[in-house]
């Protein structure tokens, strides 16, 4: 795996942990009520540094990088969000932590989604920022992933064209993270590949997340990036009616607030924290 991509994951190196057979490489700073972090295709735990500068203390914050992402190794299955919750839960359980809030980024969203509705008692709260599985469906919800697996495909095979083609898409992905924008696109070759999988992967029927959105009884926080424009909030919308206990705090950016908009994102989320760790407590 080259420096590229690694630069994007866990800053701690050293910390990994066999899981599934999988070597999946991870940061872990603090101590106190656990938060996780999942971060999106493509991306790292590198991600959820600054976060963890902001919001760390009193809490312990563990953020891990994907099967072929950052440190990690790379996995014997595709990169969905289903083979993902269940890394998670073998994930968790290495780590002794019987209880946590997740906090999951477009694809980790739509994996902590299913952690949280399969496995209650083991979420204490859920942070959904731009989360995966929630679209509303449809033709458009099927030619996009298609298109998009077609893109990042070329990429794999090498195109002339695709770095500064996905150099573009970044700048609609993370419009406003321009430092870390530039790592993942210096990446750009090497996560090809499992972008693509992924991509193929949105527009397969397991997917779609919307109906456990109904079994998710933990307090949640839905987080958007208004810019969004490839997991846009007004096809999701009517899947958030169906969560029982959920709040939508909208932010600036494309697809990841706590990178673009952090002095905006930090004191709803760690507001949010405090009131459903002092619930937990009590």
């Amino acid at each position: 795996m080259g420096s590229a991509r690694t630069a994007l994951g866990a800053t701690r190196p050293g910390k990994d942990v066999v899981v599934d057979g999988v070597r999946l490489a991870y940061d872990d700073a603090g101590a106190g009520p656990a938060l996780v972090c999942l971060h999106a295709i493509g991306h790292g735990a590198r991600d959820f540094v600054p976060l963890t500068e902001r919001i760390g203390a009193g809490r312990r914050v563990i953020a891990l990088d994907w099967p072929g992402h950052g440190s990690s190794a790379d996995d014997r299955e595709p990169p969905f969000a289903a083979r993902y919750e269940a890394l998670l839960a073998g994930f968790l359980d290495a780590l002794g932590v019987e209880r946590a809030t997740l906090l999951g980024n477009s694809i980790g969203g739509a994996a902590a989604l299913r952690f949280a509705a399969h496995s209650p008692a083991r979420v204490q709260a859920l942070v959904l920022v731009d989360p995966g599985g929630l679209d509303k469906g449809g033709v458009l919800a099927r030619v996009v992933p298609a298109a998009m697996a077609r893109f990042f495909d070329a990429g794999a095979r090498g195109a002339r064209w695709y770095p500064a083609a996905f150099a573009a898409y970044y700048r609609l992905v993370l419009p406003r993270a321009s430092e870390h924008r530039a790592r993942i696109v210096a990446a750009a070759r090497e996560s090809a590949a499992v972008l693509a999988q992924a991509w193929r992967g949105f527009a397969e029927p397991d997917a779609d997340v919307r109906a456990l959105a109904e079994r998710v009884c933990c307090p949640t926080l839905v987080a958007w990036a208004k810019g969004d424009r490839i997991n846009q909030l007004s096809r999701c919308r009517p899947a958030l009616q169906r969560f029982a206990n959920a709040r939508l705090a909208t932010f600036s950016g494309g697809h990841a607030p706590f990178l673009e908009d952090l002095d905006a994102f930090a004191p709803v989320l760690e507001a949010f924290l405090r009131e459903t760790e002092r619930v937990d407590t009590a």
